[in-house]
């Protein structure tokens, strides 16, 4: 039987031999049980991104933990702060990032004199010098239609490969709401990745996702439903401007307690009914999806 997963056709030709870097050094912090940390950004591409890595590297019995900054900020770079009050205190030696980084020379070299390795996954063009490391990126596409996600994606599966295990696909429904929730066309690898993810959304064993079709009482999955999960997951911002919610939502979709999912599930759509839709951050998502719901013809 094909897993779903196997119906998406990827080049990964173009990051050969970024990638075998990647999964060398990834091999040898699990196998060696060293301290991995998955760097996100705060909006829901990026955390579909962490929890699929933190999902299949919890499945190896990595040590793993995942960051994901409080503070807005659109630069998408590697915090040094953070490295230094955060990352370095947990004890890391190998850091992978998910949508940000690429732009971070600086911050990378710190956490190499620091012995804190680093992976970057990223889909957005570099604006000045390529950090000296491992950089997973799409570079066969625009920046406009790429995903965190997406290249999140790519080393998973490369992961699952080497280790000959077959628990991708389960992810695919969660790589699906992060590709709906960046404001891309929905073609070619997308448009996989989304069908895909559809049908995987039927029959999710995510405890986080089913939590939420639970309490918005979801029995059908479309378009509208969809939307419905995406605008719940979007990460919301508090009265002292900070992104409160985002860290949850990785909880929320990596929980492998189904009481913990309910609650988390019960907590966002109570933000979500209270929240002021003047707020730039939530509005800006929430007109990407609308577009989305508009463009989108799959079901």
């Amino acid at each position: 039987m094909n897993k779903v997963s196997d119906n998406i056709k990827i080049d990964n030709t173009y990051i050969d031999k970024e990638i075998k870097s990647a999964l060398n050094r990834i091999v040898s912090a699990v196998n060696n049980r060293e301290k991995i940390i998955i760097y996100g950004h705060y909006d829901l591409d990026c955390i579909t991104g962490v929890s699929l890595l933190i999902l299949i590297l919890r499945y190896l019995n990595a040590d793993v933990e995942y960051y994901i900054p409080s503070e807005i900020d659109d630069n998408y770079e590697v915090n040094k702060y953070i490295v230094d009050n955060h990352i370095k205190i947990l004890g890391a030696t190998l850091m992978i990032t998910v949508g940000c980084g690429i732009n971070s020379y600086d911050t990378v070299e710190y956490c190499k004199n620091l012995g804190i390795d680093v992976i970057i996954t990223d889909f957005r063009k570099n604006k000045g010098k390529v950090p000296n490391t491992c950089v997973l990126t799409n570079t066969q596409c625009m920046e406009y239609n790429s995903t965190a996600v997406g290249v999140a994606f790519r080393l998973a599966k490369e992961i699952a490969n080497y280790y000959k295990i077959n628990c991708v696909h389960k992810y695919m429904d969660l790589v699906m709401l992060g590709t709906v929730s960046r404001d891309v066309e929905i073609v070619g690898e997308n448009r996989d990745f989304v069908i895909e993810g559809v049908k995987r959304l039927k029959v999710t064993n995510n405890y986080g996702l089913k939590a939420l079709m639970k309490v918005h009482k979801i029995f059908k999955i479309d378009i509208k439903t969809i939307y419905k999960l995406v605008t719940t997951a979007i990460p919301t911002v508090n009265p002292v401007g900070k992104m409160d919610n985002a860290r949850i939502v990785v909880e929320l979709f990596t929980t492998s307690n189904s009481y913990r999912a309910e609650q988390i599930a019960k907590y966002l759509k109570r933000q979500v009914e209270n929240i002021d839709e003047s707020c730039n951050e939530y509005k800006n998502e929430i007109h990407k999806l609308r577009t989305f719901s508009k463009d989108l013809q799959l079901f």
